[in-house]
């Protein structure tokens, strides 16, 4: 019975509520009037003022709900939005009903002898009755769809009261077909405690986890704190490891884009171990950086390229420039960008460029062609082992390519320049490493030798880019193991890649000329540390279901990453994340006060680097293997290659004589 008197409500459509509520709006004054004079008599007494005022206030109610298009709303659906308009709509005619009876009824003789208190009851009982039949259509949904629908519900202790917890709660009520039904909060601010929302209380905090799930017999916990850090975050797994209950979360804050949270919720990932609290961005400086500009991507196919170019898109910049080498990660990250923001994009206009950096005549044309205001260059080889073993393509992409993008950015006068480095650049024990520091100088040298807004950004490794250790280790465990790690002791920094480019484009707006800037991020994780949560995410056991055999550490690996050089003086910038470099060793030294033409000494110095570099790459490109590891001692002397490497004076004229760096490779 219940089921059919339910189905019977929701079919009705607003034609029919108009109807109804013609009815209840001409009873309301009759009721009123009773209310008033407590007698059902009376209504004969005021029988024609009644009637008038009946008319009259009609027409005002039903104009002014039409006004708030009060028709136009499927009232199961019913919000806040739409209590909003409610109230909005009954006030308002509330309103006008008073100041046409007192303003007009009366002062011109419409009615003379009629109750003078009748126009605020009215009010009252349409604001209660107008507003019932509509709540009353969102509770039949409700309860229709409890009943109707038969799927054997799962209590749910939600952790973390604050917006995203209460949008569970709301979506889990809302689409009780989804089995889920949530029974409690925790939280650790002590304001929340008791307190209910929803109607479901806050019982305590995550130490008082193990208590409520056994007293309220939950099934599954859902972490709802998308800004909370990986520590918090990896309380709870671990509480709920414990007590083996499964749990799942919602994204963080760089993840959500639109969408309903339940729609978002998924597995703990080893991102939500690691990543830190929210990193407040001052998005006025992007908006003033990015703004109406033609911004290039170097390496826009790469993770952290094609990052940026999602990103950039936000702050909607005049013409996006995609450069990169590999045709089909260039398309799909266009593609992408073109299908995901459709509208937005409109606006802007989208250039799709595949080229190789090294080829200085195709760049030519491509910088004449697009004339970028601010380059970001994320194009570079990055993978340690491969570069040990293909050295001479190291320093012609990292090097050589970097030089020849500076040198054509400062003739076509682009005003940003913000290139990606790597904590492997410090202290470098390999080919990558040093290459990486060698295009630091060479980004350092243009930016005070040409007074721009050349800069770099330096930070370790991102989680999931492609060839990181993270889809490394996924890919052993999803194989069975087992997990091979090079050393039990072995450190490495981690941040997630939105976090990465989010601070990257930040730093770029603070650069003013040569800067190094470095993103905080935070402290080193044991790899092996990496490797047990994820097989333990992975729902299997360290040594029971898989093993972890430590290998080694590979030629150029090292067993620690670092910063910051110890001659680098780091001080905060003005973003708490980024720290600003003061550089102290010799070569930045030169560069740093490369402008100043009376310091013979410093100008000299900085020839000398540049020709270096240029002997560098000429070596490079001549494949002589063996002297490109002693350039890169010579350029870089923190570089330790694990071998005792000379460089060979007699080698280097030969090679100046055999190649002309100012024909080839300009300063």
């Amino acid at each position: 019975m219940s089921k059919r008197f339910f189905s019977i409500i929701l079919k009705a459509q607003n034609r029919h509520l108009f109807v109804l509520d013609i009815i209840i709006l001409s009873v309301i004054p009759l009721l009123s009037v009773i209310l008033r004079m407590e007698s059902v008599q009376a209504v004969n007494t005021f029988a024609n003022p009644l009637l008038i005022y009946t008319i009259t206030s009609l027409i005002i109610k039903l104009s002014i709900f039409q006004l708030c298009k009060f028709y136009n709303r499927y009232w199961v659906y019913a919000s806040v939005d739409e209590v909003a308009i409610l109230f909005i709509a009954t006030m308002t005619s509330w309103f006008a009903c008073i100041a046409v009876f007192y303003g007009i009824l009366r002062p011109f003789g419409f009615i003379t002898y009629f109750p003078q208190s009748v126009p605020f009851i009215d009010g009252m009982l349409t604001i209660l009755m107008i507003g019932g039949v509509r709540v009353m259509f969102r509770l039949v949904y409700v309860f229709n769809e409890r009943i109707s629908t038969e799927v054997k519900n799962k209590n749910i202790l939600i952790v973390g009261a604050g917006i995203a917890g209460s949008m569970i709660v709301k979506e889990l009520r809302t689409n009780p077909q989804l089995g889920m039904k949530p029974i409690a909060f925790v939280d650790d601010d002590p304001h929340k405690r008791n307190v209910n929302i929803h109607g479901i209380k806050v019982m305590g905090t995550l130490e008082d986890i193990p208590g409520i799930v056994k007293e309220n017999k939950i099934n599954e916990i859902i972490i709802a704190m998308p800004t909370a850090s990986g520590k918090a975050i990896n309380r709870v797994v671990q509480i709920c490891q414990t007590l083996k209950i499964k749990s799942k979360t919602i994204p963080g804050v760089f993840e959500i884009i639109s969408g309903s949270a339940v729609a978002q919720l998924r597995e703990v990932q080893i991102n939500d171990l690691l990543r830190r609290g929210i990193i407040e961005i001052n998005e006025k400086n992007l908006w003033k950086l990015i703004q109406g500009m033609r911004v290039m991507v170097t390496g826009a196919g790469g993770s952290i390229g094609s990052e940026l170019c999602r990103q950039i898109i936000n702050f909607h910049p005049k013409e996006l420039i995609m450069l990169g080498h590999g045709e089909n990660s260039i398309f799909q990250i266009a593609n992408e960008i073109k299908t995901r923001y459709g509208v937005v994009g409109e606006a802007i206009t989208f250039k799709t460029v595949i080229a190789d950096i090294r080829d200085r005549d195709r760049m030519t044309h491509v910088m004449e062609e697009s004339q970028p205001q601010i380059i970001f260059h994320a194009a570079a080889h990055k993978h340690v082992g491969l570069m040990e073993k293909n050295c001479l393509d190291a320093v012609t992409n990292n090097v050589l390519g970097t030089q020849i993008l500076v040198e054509l950015a400062a003739r076509y006068g682009v005003e940003k320049l913000v290139m990606v480095s790597s904590d492997k650049a410090v202290n470098p024990t390999s080919i990558m490493g040093a290459t990486k520091r060698v295009a630091e100088f060479i980004v350092h040298n243009a930016a005070v030798n040409h007074h721009k807004a050349f800069v770099v950004v330096r930070f370790g490794n991102v989680l999931g880019s492609r060839g990181s250790i993270v889809p490394i280790l996924e890919k052993q465990i999803r194989a069975g193991g087992p997990v091979t790690i090079t050393h039990p002791e072995v450190t490495r920094f981690f941040m997630t890649i939105p976090e990465a480019v989010q601070l990257v484009l930040q730093a770029g707006a603070l650069g003013k000329c040569g800067e190094t800037f470095v993103l905080d991020m935070g402290q080193p994780i044991k790899i092996v540390d990496l490797a047990r949560d994820l097989i333990r995410l992975s729902g299997l056991r360290e040594g029971t279901d898989i093993d972890i055999v430590f290998t080694g550490l590979q030629k150029g690996e090292k067993m620690h990453e670092e910063l910051f050089y110890t001659t680098e003086k780091h001080t905060r910038s003005s973003h708490e994340k980024i720290f600003v470099c003061s550089n102290g060793d010799n070569y930045n030294v030169a560069a740093q006060d490369f402008r100043n033409p009376k310091n013979n000494t410093i100008g000299e110095e900085s020839s000398s680097i540049i020709r270096d570099i240029n002997l560098l790459v000429n070596v490079a490109r001549a494949g002589k293997i063996d002297l490109v590891c002693q350039y890169l001692n010579k350029i870089v002397p923190q570089y330790n290659d694990g071998e005792d490497f000379q460089v060979n004076l007699k080698d280097i004229k030969v090679q100046e004589r055999i190649h002309n760096p100012a024909a080839e490779v300009a300063a």
